[in-house]
């Protein structure tokens, strides 16, 4: 717990720099855009109806739309910028809806008197209107805030640091304690935000400045503190070193870690990991030279990017095709293969596998439509599943998709009959799962393989040859072990790394 409670400081910061800021320009752009509305009926449907749209996009979906489109517009597509732009867009609603809301509620009479007065519409809108709407309008931006501060969380997966560390790494790796720590964390800054919100509007309604006044400055001062820590961050990446990133899941995180701390020591540069990267996210930023390397398997090239169908050749041969496509199409480099093999594989419970007399995917065919598959986000997707099931025949009673930690649980539970296990996953062993025999070679290989950005051997040569000291470095059996250590035994995936290089046994 104390490695996760040193995080906290810079993982805060960043999520309250991200809040901050979009409620800071979505009530720039909601309270603008809502009188305008409320003057102009016939914008009301359109606007608040294009605004409702954005809405019903997942969050998670939403920020991970911002790369591909930030990326065809030739700007940074992964961190800050990404998310920022996701939640500034799902900020907007509340605040927009209560201000068109806000002003039609005003009392007709009211409007009278002013202009009985002589006020022109200028000041009947910030003597009379804006303040009888702003306990409405106020309401709004509570909502607001705690969608946004809840919503930050998931801009981990583009690159952008917070709170959401903490939660999924915390879900792929055991780690019940990062989680409960980045709920509350996240909870607590939602809370004080609301609270600070609250105190205006119970000023305001109260006519007592001094509870107006309060809360403003502590906003002022916050805003200032995320300025500040902003502008230190940026002079900072001016010179980020070497950015290595990872996927969502726990040998991704031994593996960065294990990149980051032979970096370190070869060569002396500052290293940064970027964690819980989504798999197109990692390649995409990989190729736009946002991060310098991170470990991708020859059969998500092979499938995903490459588009590849039908009997995938042998190990060699794929390797030597993915790693030309890689060079050739985006000018990837490969430093090499470490030396294992993650694939995807169908895994059952030992005990129910003997019982149904299953060995391999071809016994399950005449009896899949009894059981229930589980599977990661992407896998029923993905290219493999449609091979699986074209070369098997294969067709469950259910398919459930799951986050990629929980489904063995399911597994071990009897949830589920059958899960889309990884092969190197230390779980198999801890649970005494069965990996069933891919008899009809419908699963390309799936080495594992380090990856550079077009730059980085001219950029820092020396770091490419670190790398060279991890090609076939790590077989199947260590990698396993690593990841149970992580996964079931609860160790740090740092810790577990800093023990593959001293030579000590991470199960020890």
């Amino acid at each position: 717990m104390s490695e996760q409670l040193a995080l906290l400081p810079a993982l805060l910061t960043a999520h309250l720099q991200l809040t901050l800021s979009a409620l800071l320009f979505g009530v720039s752009i909601s309270v603008p855009l809502g009188i305008l509305v409320s003057r102009y009926r016939r914008l009301e449907a359109p606007v608040l109806g294009a605004v409702g749209v954005v809405q019903t996009i997942p969050g998670l979906a939403l920020l991970a739309g911002m790369v591909p489109l930030l990326a065809m517009a030739g700007l940074t597509s992964i961190g800050f910028l990404p998310a920022f732009i996701g939640l500034l867009l799902y900020s907007l609603l509340p605040m927009l809806r209560n201000t068109v809301t806000g002003l039609a509620t005003v009392d007709p009479a009211c409007i009278e008197a002013a202009r009985g007065v002589g006020m022109t519409r200028s000041q009947q809108l910030l003597r009379v209107e804006l303040p009888l709407a702003m306990p409405v309008i106020i309401a709004g931006v509570r909502t607001a805030t705690v969608w946004t501060v809840g919503t930050a969380t998931l801009s981990t997966p583009v690159g952008a640091p917070s709170l959401g560390n903490y939660i999924f790494s915390g879900l792929q790796t055991r780690n019940d304690g990062a989680v409960l720590l980045g709920c509350i964390a996240c909870a607590l800054l939602a809370l004080l935000l609301d609270g600070l919100v609250r105190c205006i509007d119970i000023g305001w309604t109260r006519r007592r400045r001094a509870l107006v006044a309060l809360p403003i400055a502590s906003f002022a001062l916050l805003y200032a503190y995320a300025g500040f820590t902003f502008a230190r961050d940026l002079r900072a990446s001016d010179d980020p070193g070497i950015r290595i990133g990872a996927k969502t899941f726990t040998e991704q995180y031994i593996l960065a870690e294990i990149l980051a701390q032979e970096i370190r020591r070869a060569t002396d540069r500052e290293v940064r990991i970027v964690q819980s990267l989504g798999s197109t996210v990692a390649f995409d930023a990989l190729r736009a030279g946002e991060i310098d390397l991170y470990v991708e398997y020859t059969g998500t090239v092979w499938a995903t990017l490459m588009k590849q169908a039908g009997s995938p050749p042998d190990r060699a041969e794929v390797g030597r095709r993915v790693e030309e496509f890689l060079r050739r199409e985006h000018g990837i480099g490969v430093s090499g293969a470490l030396g294992f093999e993650n694939a995807y594989a169908l895994a059952m419970r030992r005990e129910r596998a003997a019982a149904l007399g299953i060995r391999r995917i071809g016994d399950l065919t005449p009896i899949a439509p009894r059981l229930s598959i589980g599977a990661d986000y992407e896998f029923f997707d993905r290219i493999e599943w449609r091979t699986l099931r074209e070369r098997y025949g294969l067709q469950f009673a259910s398919q459930r998709s799951m986050d990629p930690s929980l489904m063995y649980t399911a597994l071990d539970q009897g949830e589920v009959d059958v899960i889309s296990a990884f092969s190197s996953d230390g779980r198999i062993a801890a649970l005494d799962l069965v990996l069933l025999e891919d008899d009809r070679g419908a699963v390309p290989p799936y080495d594992a393989l380090i990856l550079t950005s077009p730059r980085l051997a001219a950029r820092a040569p020396d770091v490419v040859a670190a790398l060279g000291r991890l090609v076939d470095r790590i077989d199947g059996d260590t990698m396993r072990r690593m990841n149970q250590a992580v996964d079931q035994d609860g160790r740090s995936p740092a810790e577990v790394a800093r023990e593959y290089w001293t030579g000590r046994d991470p199960k020890d």
